[in-house]
């Protein structure tokens, strides 16, 4: 009966936990979710203004004829032109944010809809381990069931820095991937440089750049779902760790391609950035693994302790 009651512990500690954390995750994704709603109303009325803005310089207007006449009409067509591009992209981009933070949210409700109300049994199970230990002969009986509830604790503490893990290491590798795109695209750009390589050589530093944005574009969901691992993490262990930046780093990115990539000083900001982040990221991957090997031992040390005890009932 013992081992019965101490499995059941254990697994219903750690599916309490896992509730928690995904309820954690999903009020994070639903304030995100209410954000990414409000910039794209935004980015809907300053693209639709931009759109009027170039409409009213190519048709016939009176500050048409005005810029016309005072040779600035091409110019500034040019000009609003780029800030319509501008506009679209960033209203775009928001788009795809919204739907990766819809799918996660899905998922996350599917997730919490299988684990049902694990509250009631989780109370009914107190109410076993209350009656076992009061009919037990055995004064260890109660620091038996104490342990099984502490390994439960732990179990779930692993199990959450091992997904954090996960993403972190994802991250680390489209953050790579993304450095080594850059730096080829720097390579090719000082060529252009200081061998004036033309037309061919700037196509080949573009491909380099449009692939690391892609790289960026296609991880942003892990970067959110990494940040929202952090947001779980810094919970229940004693390592620090400031995600308020990690975000922000996927709109830097995002923002820099609509600046002029021409300009080879703009592609090595992106390198130092896209470096720090993954020196960032890198060095709390190496946090957690630490943090990880500190819990397995504790646990191993606790499941020993218990083992022991139990043999002796």
């Amino acid at each position: 009966m013992f081992l019965e009651i101490n499995e059941k512990l254990v697994k219903i500690q750690v599916l309490l936990r896992k509730k928690e954390k995904y309820q954690v995750q999903l009020n994070e994704y639903e304030r995100e979710w209410e954000s990414i709603q409000e910039t794209i109303r935004q980015l809907e009325k300053t693209l639709q203004s931009e759109e009027k803005d170039v409409k009213r310089l190519e048709g016939i207007s009176l500050a048409s004829l005005f810029a016309a006449l005072s040779g600035t009409k091409e110019e500034k067509l040019v000009k609003e032109k780029e800030e319509l591009v501008i506009a679209q992209y960033r209203l775009e981009q928001a788009t795809r944010t919204l739907k990766d933070i819809e799918e996660s949210k899905r998922l996350i409700e599917n997730q919490l809809s299988e684990l049902g109300n694990i509250e009631n049994q989780y109370e009914n199970l107190l109410l076993e381990k209350e009656r076992l230990v009061k009919t037990s002969q055995s004064p260890m009986a109660k620091k038996v069931l104490e342990m099984s509830e502490q390994e439960g604790i732990l179990q779930s503490k692993m199990r959450e820095l091992d997904e954090a893990i996960v993403a972190g290491e994802d991250v680390s590798q489209l953050l790579d991937e993304a450095l080594l795109a850059l730096k080829k695209a720097q390579s090719w750009g000082n060529i252009d440089i200081f061998a004036k390589g033309g037309f061919i050589t700037d196509m080949v530093k573009h491909q380099h750049i449009d692939h690391a944005e892609e790289v960026i574009r296609k991880g942003q969901a892990s970067i959110r779902s990494f940040q929202k691992e952090l947001l779980d993490v810094n919970k229940t262990t004693n390592i620090e760790i400031n995600i308020s930046g990690m975000l922000k780093f996927a709109d830097f990115f995002f923002d820099g391609f609509i600046s002029d990539f021409m300009v080879q000083g703009k592609i090595s900001n992106a390198l130092n950035q896209t470096r720090d982040e993954y020196d960032n990221v890198s060095e709390i991957v190496m946090k957690l693994n630490l943090e990880y090997n500190e819990t397995q031992k504790e646990l191993e040390k606790i499941q020993k302790e218990k083992r022991e005890i139990i043999e002796k009932l």
